[in-house]
């Protein structure tokens, strides 16, 4: 923080501030000089009766640190140079009172507190009252100029704190925005999916369905569905466990997700059966991408079949989901009859 030769002169003018009386408070440096020790003692004196600046002081060592900077802070009020190294400085006290915590209460009381002191000594060196009155009054402003570049200094301060807690809530809101998002998302996405297999359940199945068989229609396009089970998957469960069982549903669900394409829906109906919506799809091209599934299958059970049946919604049918749904179920139970994975259409 910066104030310019322009403030400066703005500020005193405000004050009254002129510079012929500052010359002549500058006069009396070498006197002040000579009492300074007795100045500086007493004030300290005063201010250790505080409770609450004794714990700001703390220690012996702060202490000593504390009267150098006051001797050199009243040598300055009577230095005669008040340009915008001296005006900067007083910031920078601001800026070191806020920073430890001293209390713009305490700071005041302070500040009062060595006015007085000086006031007194300004009368006993000046034997002309009415000229001790002059100096007493432009040390008084002068004072007020150097509080106004503290609490200045305390005000920036606390609005720059004010800033950057603003910046942290606003980072803290959108990064939980964020993760509100993201959650949502994630219990949208585990409301719509098996969690075994990762395909869709049912319930978004009959959704998704809906959807592409009312686009179909639109569009007077084809649609097929695919639906099949694992043959003998409760033989399966009996001989092997449930564990295995699963790790076979699990396999079903790979192989459907590495063998669709991007437009196909793959879903679990429930148990071990599985159903495929495949938008603008023959039966013939439906075939093939059951077959893949099979063979993806197979490299990891080889010794376990899958029974598929396919049914279509050709251009000027208009079936409802549970009319393909059915056929294709029946066209399962007609590939259950073959031995081995089969595929009817």
């Amino acid at each position: 923080m910066q104030i310019s030769d322009f403030e400066i002169s703005n500020r005193m003018k405000l004050l009254g501030l002129r510079q012929s009386d500052l010359k002549q408070l500058a006069s009396l440096q070498d006197k002040i000089s000579a009492v300074l020790g007795a100045i500086v003692d007493e004030f300290y004196q005063k201010q250790t009766q505080i409770d609450e600046v004794i714990l700001l002081i703390g220690d012996a060592e702060t202490l000593a640190r504390l009267r150098r900077s006051q001797y050199d802070y009243v040598l300055e009020l009577f230095s005669g140079r008040y340009d915008a190294e001296y005006a900067n400085s007083r910031l920078r006290i601001g800026m070191v009172h806020k920073r430890i915590g001293v209390d713009p209460k305490l700071y005041l009381a302070a500040i009062r507190s060595l006015k007085e002191i000086l006031s007194r000594v300004i009368s006993s060196l000046v034997e002309d009252a009415e000229k001790a009155f002059s100096l007493i009054d432009t040390l008084d402003k002068l004072i007020y100029f150097d509080t106004t570049l503290v609490f200045d200094a305390y005000i920036l301060s606390l609005v720059s704190e004010i800033d950057a807690a603003r910046s942290r809530t606003e980072k803290y809101a959108l990064d939980l925005e964020r993760k509100v998002e993201q959650r949502t998302k994630e219990l949208e996405r585990i409301a719509r999916t098996d969690p075994l297999t990762g395909l869709y359940n049912r319930r978004s199945m009959a959704d998704l369905f809906e959807r592409e068989l009312a686009h179909a229609r639109r569009k007077r396009g084809t649609l097929c569905c695919a639906y099949f089970d694992v043959d003998k998957f409760k033989s399966i469960n009996d001989e092997k466990g449930h564990v295995y069982g699963d790790q076979v549903l699990i396999a079903v669900g790979k192989a459907i997700l590495s063998s669709i394409r991007e437009v196909d829906i793959g879903c679990r109906y429930g148990g071990d059966e599985f159903c495929l919506i495949l938008p603008d799809c023959s039966q013939d091209d439906a075939r093939i991408i059951c077959g893949r599934i099979i063979a993806a299958f197979n490299e990891k059970f080889p010794n376990h079949t899958l029974s598929i049946g396919v049914a279509q919604k050709g251009i000027e049918d208009t079936p409802t989901t549970q009319d393909l749904i059915s056929a294709a179920d029946k066209k399962m139970y007609e590939s259950k009859k073959a031995e081995g994975s089969c595929i009817s259409c």
